[in-house]
């Protein structure tokens, strides 16, 4: 029997919480629910979760921006997805910074939030022996499919889930441009509201996998898209 996969809502609205629980346990999944930061953060930290769901104006002492850079800094793989009523871009890119992989805005089709839940589901628990083609590298960069670990001139570079698709469907196609609109149709698998996120998420690569070296992988080719080298 497969054991069901766990998901953690948090939620300061009851109602939402609970309906939204109700139908992702009738899709047989197993779902806890913390109403504020306090529960979620206890949750997190004495239970194993596959996937979190979590909104951004809770009580608790925090809000969801800060209990998800708690989290992704305890757990660097686990899918988080904010699910919230701020749509600003500010307040996505500002979700996406704080670690989040994907963002959806309140309210929502449940059948949209449910395919999420499964595509970071599978990615995640994506089963592979280990052989010499789960290991990818450009320049000094190795990445292990297998494992999920980043290595770049001995250092371990920390990626978030959607992170590490980037980099990995970049560095696959090493020396090729890649426009934005074919990294949301091959990396997020569907379209995203703003290329901007893209954007964000190159600058969040930039950041880990080349700021501290002398040589850069990533580029970029003025109004085409990016590559890595």
């Amino acid at each position: 029997m497969t054991e069901k996969k766990k998901i953690l809502i948090t939620e300061d609205d009851q109602k939402l919480a609970q309906t939204l629980a109700k139908g992702l346990r009738e899709k047989d999944f197993e779902v806890d629910i913390a109403y504020d930061s306090k529960f979620a953060l206890k949750f997190f930290n004495s239970k194993k979760f596959d996937l979190l769901i979590l909104d951004i104006n809770i009580g608790g002492g925090k809000n969801g921006y800060e209990v998800c850079a708690e989290i992704r800094q305890k757990d660097t793989q686990i899918p988080i997805i904010m699910l919230t009523a701020f749509g600003d871009s500010d307040d996505k890119i500002e979700g996406f910074e704080s670690g989040a992989d994907d963002y959806i805005v309140k309210p929502y089709d449940f059948r949209e939030l449910l395919a999420r839940v499964n595509v970071f589901l599978k990615r995640a628990n994506t089963d592979s022996s280990f052989d010499i083609s789960n290991i990818l590298k450009v320049g000094d960069l190795e990445m292990n499919l297998e494992s999920k670990i980043v290595m770049r001139s001995g250092r371990k570079i920390d990626l978030t889930p959607k992170e590490f698709n980037l980099l990995e469907y970049l560095v696959r196609n090493k020396g090729k441009i890649i426009s934005k609109n074919d990294i949301a149709k091959d990396v997020w698998k569907e379209n995203v509201e703003s290329l901007n996120v893209i954007e964000v998420y190159i600058n969040f690569l930039r950041k880990k996998v080349d700021k501290e070296f002398d040589t850069k992988l990533i580029q970029t080719k003025t109004g085409m898209g990016y590559f890595v080298e």
